[in-house]
């Protein structure tokens, strides 16, 4: 179940005033709350409420708040959800979310984002954890896909796409390996977010020749649903990975398969070997900060998640990882990090801002460690 809270004044319903939609729980990836929590209360009469996203429903309800009680103590899933009201149908599904996708990746081979289509009035775009200008910059670049790779999450309504690319469409070098996580409302399916991670020449281990390559040989096909692994489990498997660099009992919590194959930048651990292991080069300093502000696309029928975030011993580089299990263990993984040594200076004061709050830079460890 997903959730937004909206507060307002004086709400009439028959006057039909409208709200301030405000933000899904846990920034477009959360739950509904499951315990109490205060308001705080500034006029002198205010409505609020919940809608709520579950089975594909979106359901609602309203209740009323008073200066009586400046902190208003309210329980939402105890006291509200039997009496919430059906409001309407969502059509979060994957043919919605790919086609969107699809849209996405027409734009990078055309260089024009004209076609994008259904985009929120508070639409952003962020690319390597920065706020920009949609439009100009690498979507002006008309490239030439050499491999892309789409997954659905019909849960949170959102996509990942992997683009490799090694030239632009008039034959010239354009080398970029992309990530792009794109985030729809799902009342509408209108777009708030395209979130970014692109690499380049200079980039951590960069080659996309070689990437694409690596990535050319791999299999990430539909999983048969009966061998499906749960959302819970891709997204435990996925934080135990990450949190390898702060946490050294996270190695013992990662579900390793055999084979296993990760394509780091453009090096690959693999071989085609039955014996192939994504372990080698894991981290050995496991003091060192934390990969932090985490955002997660799940699809179980591919079996993948990725997650975007920010590899704070790397002094804060953008980074993304991909995994894919099969049977329960790791198959597959894909990185994508903006660092070139230990030391990526964080952007100048005044320059974009991420979406999420950016931790000061600060190494601990071995900031030199090796990293996968």
């Amino acid at each position: 179940m997903r959730c937004h809270h909206f507060i307002f004044p004086a709400y009439s319903p028959a006057a039909g005033n409208g709200f301030d939609r405000g933000s899904f729980c846990g920034g477009g990836n959360g739950t509904c709350p499951d315990k109490t929590r205060d308001e705080d209360i500034i006029t002198t009469s205010y409505s609020a409420g919940y809608q709520c996203l579950f089975d594909g429903t979106v359901y609602s309800f309203v209740y009323n708040l008073t200066a009586k009680h400046p902190n208003m103590q309210y329980r939402l899933l105890a006291a509200a959800l039997g009496a919430v009201l059906p409001l309407a149908t969502a059509d979060c599904d994957r043919a919605s979310l790919e086609a969107f996708a699809d849209d996405y990746v027409a734009a990078h081979e055309t260089g024009t984002v004209e076609n994008l289509a259904n985009l929120a009035s508070d639409f952003s775009y962020v690319e390597n954890n920065q706020t920009q200008d949609f439009g100009p910059g690498l979507l002006a670049k008309a490239l030439d896909v050499a491999h892309r790779h789409t997954i659905a999450d019909e849960v949170d309504c959102a996509s990942y796409t992997e683009l490799i690319v090694t030239h632009d469409a008039a034959g010239a070098p354009a080398p970029y390996v992309i990530g792009t996580q794109v985030r729809h409302r799902p009342e509408d399916l209108s777009v708030y977010l395209i979130d970014l991670t692109v690499s380049t020449t200079g980039s951590w281990l960069f080659n996309s020749t070689k990437t694409l390559e690596w990535a050319s040989r791999e299999s990430w096909s539909l999983i048969d649903e009966g061998a499906r692994d749960s959302r819970e489990a891709l997204r435990l498997a996925a934080d135990a990975y990450l949190d390898m660099w702060s946490n050294a009992s996270a190695i013992d919590a990662v579900p390793w398969g055999t084979p296993c194959a990760r394509l780091e930048g453009s090096v690959y651990t693999g071989s085609g070997s039955p014996t192939d292991s994504c372990k080698p080069g894991i981290p050995t300093n496991n003091n060192q900060a934390p990969n932090s502000h985490r955002r997660y696309v799940t699809d179980v029928a591919y079996g993948s998640i990725s997650v975007l975030c920010i590899f704070e011993h790397l002094a804060n580089a953008p980074d993304s990882h991909e995994f894919r299990l099969e049977n329960g263990k790791l198959r597959y993984v894909h990185t994508i990090t903006l660092a070139n040594s230990g030391a990526f200076p964080p952007p100048p004061p005044g320059v974009g801002a991420a979406p999420v709050p950016s931790p000061r830079y600060r190494i601990r460890g071995d900031s030199s460690a090796r990293r996968g």
